[in-house]
């Protein structure tokens, strides 16, 4: 029997190998948990199986990060999510308790795999190689590497990495080697450090290990660090980026120029009353803030120069003192109900 499809939206989930969160649409079934890069993926991105798995909400472990739930399944391996408000947090939460209850009973399931697995031989111990890669005299160099004007400290090229594992036979091949440096990176010991192998880790159902001197790498216990970003960043810190988080999520924003709709995650200040979005496939820089005092936010039932299959319901406009308009889409009527009213409230109260 398949599995039926109880809650389907968007959440933000924490990477299993980065510390970034992103934005995912999540599919709940009665036997796991699926996530989507997009709504419109035929694929998913991951699986997380209900079996045996345990949830703890709230979960107190990122400090001022709010609305975040832990499921832990019944492998041990640890999978975060944050919702955009309390009520849609226990909506998911309450589903899934259910679902492992019914699991626990004993009900099962029959599906097709949608996810290709990375098959290593049984003799292999990842434990031990990531040993044998760090060692000062006979491992895998770290080294000071420059690219796009930026410096990367104790890290190494994933060419390097390949390089090596076939010269101390620990791979016959190219193939094989890819293999075990996926397994090392799914499994944490390796870490992405630039942009293209941060693209490779996240673009396919499994991580995926570029042979690339291009595509950088470093153990996850090491020193390593980047230098070389500019300090913009530091400088709105202490401007707009100061008021205290009064919501965030993931909403549908429509862009100015092309009209297009794309996922962007949204986090809402109240002193000074800002709300800022970001590209959640990217990374912790903004692309643009909204200045919310004086602006009219209201719920809407159709947008200008929108095509109908781009959106379907759930759609509110922000005007601001300016008059800028930009137009937005919740997952449900309930989470478009309560952006309004935090906007709203941030809107009058914050400068």
């Amino acid at each position: 029997m398949e599995p039926r499809q109880i809650r389907e939206g968007y959440l933000v989930k924490k990477g299993t190998l980065l510390n970034s969160w992103k934005a995912v649409w999540v599919v709940l079934s009665e036997d796991g948990v699926e996530f989507y890069k997009k709504k419109t993926d035929s694929s998913p991105k991951g699986m997380i199986p209900l079996k045996g798995a345990t949830l703890i909400s709230p979960c107190q472990d990122f400090g001022k990060r709010m609305l975040v739930f832990k499921i832990t399944t019944g492998k041990k391996q640890d999978h975060f999510f944050q919702a955009s408000h309390v009520e849609e947090r226990e909506f998911w939460v309450k589903d899934m308790k259910r679902a492992i209850t019914c699991l626990e009973g004993g009900k099962k399931f029959a599906r097709k795999s949608t996810r290709r697995s990375i098959r290593l031989p049984d003799k292999v111990n990842l434990t031990e190689l990531h040993t044998l890669m760090k060692d000062q005299d006979d491992g895998v160099k770290e080294l000071k590497l420059e690219q796009e004007n930026r410096v990367f400290n104790h890290c190494f090229t994933g060419a390097t990495v390949v390089e090596w594992l076939i010269s101390k036979e620990k791979a016959r091949n190219t193939a094989e080697a890819l293999m075990l440096a996926t397994g090392l990176l799914n499994e944490g010991f390796l870490q992405p450090a630039g942009d293209l192998s941060k693209e490779g880790a996240e673009s396919g159902e499994q991580s995926v290990f570029l042979d690339q001197t291009t595509a950088l790498y470093y153990f996850a216990d090491s020193g390593f660090f980047c230098e070389g970003y500019s300090s913009d960043e530091d400088v709105l810190l202490k401007q707009e980026f100061r008021g205290n988080i009064v919501k965030q999520g993931c909403l549908l924003k429509q862009g100015h120029k092309r009209k297009n709709w794309k996922v962007r995650k949204f986090i809402l200040r109240d002193d000074p009353a800002y709300v800022h979005y970001y590209d959640p496939t990217k990374g912790d820089d903004p692309l643009g803030s909204i200045h919310l005092r004086g602006s009219v936010i209201t719920a809407v039932e159709h947008v200008p120069d929108a095509k109908k299959y781009d959106i379907d319901g759930n759609l509110f406009e922000i005007i601001t003192s300016d008059e800028t308009h930009y137009f937005l889409q919740a997952a449900t009527t309930e989470e478009r109900k309560e952006w309004i009213k935090a906007i709203q409230a941030v809107s009058k109260s914050g400068k």
